[in-house]
């Protein structure tokens, strides 16, 4: 698969003065639920009405949806509404419903996403349709197994695709429920800028007083549009209740949310930009010498225990160091998250060339 802007006529066609957003609930409860939610944002900047029919949980016991019966649901709000409707698909059955009941958009989930076999069964089963397909991120942060579930639908003739970034599972605390990862959502966009590219603040989240921010960083990005949960009782939703929003507050989101300029072309705006580009990458050539110089000290440590037969690693000497890192970023407007990863990094390379130095 090769980037073209034909992978855009889908989006393009739609002529949309806003991102294309997709809002509804995680979870398709009950008729008068899912009809409720559809009237609510019948008039708002709303493209496609999603609900969960198929609900993947990740432990056995909990609320796994209703099935096929809530299809007749989404044909229903496409008759009353007029909206478009979508819906995940984890298998070729799924599928098979979701297109019998001319459901216009199928998304693939993460769980899914991560099984190339999951992928083929799915690309098989969808072959040449002419329905919207977009592929969530799989589950761990490996850009190759994203993409390569989208090329599987690619080779099956299935052209109208598009990506949704959701986040990464990850075992070290983090404010998010799914780290956003945002590099490589970048490097996505960078080797197929002409692929559409939703955000999915709620699973990013997991809050939903955290969804305006993230939603506006995806903006800021140059992401083309969002998925966000929607529920006109979110407390009391049958799954995933802190993440989802009500259709008054999606609306306000929207009013809210800041569309930036994809660039500018005034001169002025180029020659600051340019002489600000230019700084940094003298600092980056500076951060680089550094740590360099940083890596050859690591070197002589090395050396010094290899001499006197010290384990490589000090627990102890590293949490200080990481303490005092963290207390030195805030001072310098630098998240605790971005130091504690940066230094982490900074110090498995050191121990890398001690272990060199030592087993050398």
């Amino acid at each position: 698969m090769k980037n073209t802007k034909e992978l855009r006529t889908w989006l393009d066609d739609m002529k949309l003065d806003h991102p294309l957003v997709i809002a509804g609930p995680c979870s398709a409860e009950t008729e008068e639920q899912v009809l409720k939610i559809a009237h609510e944002l019948k008039d708002s900047d709303v493209n496609y009405y999603r609900a969960g029919i198929w609900k993947p949980r990740t432990r056995p016991g909990n609320f796994e949806g209703v099935g096929a019966l809530g299809l007749g649901w989404l044909k229903k709000v496409k008759e009353e509404t007029g909206m478009r409707t979508c819906t995940e698909v984890a298998n070729a059955a799924h599928c098979k419903l979701a297109l019998e009941n001319d459901v216009d958009l199928l998304w693939i989930g993460a769980r899914s996403t991560v099984s190339p076999f999951i992928m083929q069964e799915i690309a098989d089963a969808l072959q040449g349709t002419d329905k919207i397909v977009l592929v969530k991120n799989p589950v761990n942060p490996d850009l190759a197994l994203w993409l390569g579930g989208i090329e599987r639908l690619y080779t099956a003739g299935i052209k109208n695709l598009g990506a949704i970034h959701r986040g990464f599972s990850t075992y070290e605390k983090s404010k998010y429920r799914n780290n956003p990862e945002w590099q490589l959502a970048i490097e996505f966009q960078n080797k197929f800028p002409d692929l559409p590219l939703i955000n999915d603040p709620s699973h990013i989240t997991g809050k939903r007083d955290m969804i305006f921010d993230v939603s506006q960083t995806a903006l800021d990005l140059n992401f083309d549009g969002l998925m966000i949960e929607t529920h006109f009782d979110p407390e009391n939703a049958w799954s995933d209740a802190a993440q989802q929003v009500t259709p008054d507050t999606l609306k306000q989101i929207m009013v809210d949310l800041k569309i930036k300029k994809e660039t500018e072309t005034s001169a002025d705006y180029r020659e600051s930009l340019e002489n600000l580009r230019a700084q940094i990458n003298v600092v980056d050539d500076q951060l680089i010498d550094l740590l360099g110089k940083r890596m050859q000290v690591a070197d002589k440590i090395g050396a010094l225990k290899k001499e006197k037969n010290v384990a490589v690693l000090q627990s102890k000497r590293w949490n200080e160091i990481l303490g005092n890192m963290v207390l030195e970023g805030n001072g310098k407007g630098l998240s605790e998250e971005f130091i504690l990863k940066m230094f982490k990094a900074i110090h498995q390379e050191s121990i890398n060339h001690q272990e060199k130095i030592i087993n050398g």
